[in-house]
């Protein structure tokens, strides 16, 4: 009877290996381009999270495929249409800046693709589409996050206002900060304008300085932000900056040097505020494979891979997009990289925000912001 328990038990595994198959998720990332360090540190995160859980629980394997859309929305549309067209992905993970998340937005809505946004804030990501969720706060609660920060906490009282007219991201922070700056008995004394790829910003620090506000708020990217301030000290100009994620890139600090302290930024995931057993255990294994502590872009991919995962292992075939959509929008206290997350049909997770400061060359920890 042994036998032939143990020769029934044998075929059973070798059908369940002959049967397992390799489920695909795309991944849109700037992989290359003036923001590829975004890209890059998001897809540590992915890969990181891939060898923690490569595997479904009914045995089938998870194959990443990587496409490169330079930070550009024309090659953001190539790609995504490439992964679903091409390759053939259950599902896909970006991309990361709000203006190409956008883009990705469109075309998975048409195409039925669930996608999971790590990093883009904007609400209008994930609106009115059931196939696009987020691993992140939204630009509402990230301004809120920063004009309360600024009112309360450094009890500003004025405020400068610096937007990226190029990027919706930096258009979404700027107006939920002002709403909110305003609401809190604030004033916005100056807003300036700035564009993606701006390099003399002489003319925009003389606007700053004249204004003599007690707080600049600078929700842009990093490439900008980096040459802003090192102008600014060539010029003797010092200022309070407070920005939002986007200056969430260790390589602020190497363009910048010391002209980077004293920058404050709202964030999704300081290591010092780790909040789940899987945060230590994934820092654990972060700081054991990349020698470096764990940037939030990398967390926050993370988890979106991590929602991805835990949608498919609720669905009898993990390759049917249409179920692993429906479950990303049930998703319910699934601990991740940032924290617990709970994904209602908003595909808009409520989570707290980190405020943290660049503080002699290192990023340090200054508060938790709860929604």
């Amino acid at each position: 009877m042994r036998k032939i328990l143990n020769a029934i038990t044998a075929t059973a595994l070798v059908s369940s290996l002959l049967v397992a198959k390799d489920i695909k998720i795309g991944v849109v990332m700037p992989l290359t381009g003036a923001i590829a360090g975004y890209g890059q540190m998001s897809k540590t995160g992915i890969d990181l999270a891939h060898k923690m859980e490569g595997t479904l629980k009914n045995g089938d394997k998870i194959k990443l495929i990587y496409l490169d859309n330079a930070g550009t929305k024309a090659q953001t549309a190539d790609a995504t249409n490439m992964l679903i067209a091409k390759d053939k992905v259950t599902a896909i993970i970006g991309a990361l800046t709000s203006s190409n998340s956008l883009v990705v937005a469109s075309i998975v809505k048409k195409s039925h693709i669930p996608t999971v946004a790590p990093v883009a804030t904007d609400a209008r990501v994930t609106r009115a589409n059931p196939y696009m969720s987020r691993a992140c706060f939204i630009d509402a609660f990230q301004g809120k996050v920063g004009a309360k920060f600024a009112r309360k906490v450094l009890k500003a009282k004025t405020a400068v206002v610096v937007t990226d007219k190029t990027q919706a991201y930096s258009a979404g922070l700027s107006k939920e900060f002002i709403k909110n700056f305003k609401k809190d008995g604030g004033k916005i004394v100056k807003r300036v304008f700035i564009s993606s790829g701006d390099k003399d910003f002489k003319a925009v620090l003389s606007t700053i300085k004249a204004a003599k506000a007690d707080i600049v708020y600078t929700p842009i990217y990093t490439p900008e932000m980096a040459l802003l301030v090192r102008q600014a000290k060539q010029l003797g100009i010092k200022e309070r900056y407070l920005g939002g994620d986007g200056l969430a890139d260790p390589t602020l600090i190497k363009i910048a040097k010391s002209a980077a302290n004293g920058i404050m930024y709202s964030d999704h995931f300081n290591e010092a505020a780790a909040p789940t057993a899987l945060s230590k255990s994934f820092i654990k294994k972060y700081h054991e494979t990349y020698k470096e502590k764990v940037p939030s872009f990398a967390a926050n991919s993370a988890d979106a891979y991590f929602i991805i995962i835990n949608a498919m292992n609720k669905c009898k075939n993990p390759a049917d997009s249409q179920c692993v959509a429906k479950n990303i929008t049930k998703t319910k206290k699934l601990e991740g990289v940032t924290g617990y997350i709970t994904i209602p049909k908003s595909g808009n997770p409520v989570k707290s925000a980190v405020i943290n400061e660049i503080v002699n060359g290192k990023i340090v920890y200054k508060a938790t912001i709860k929604p």
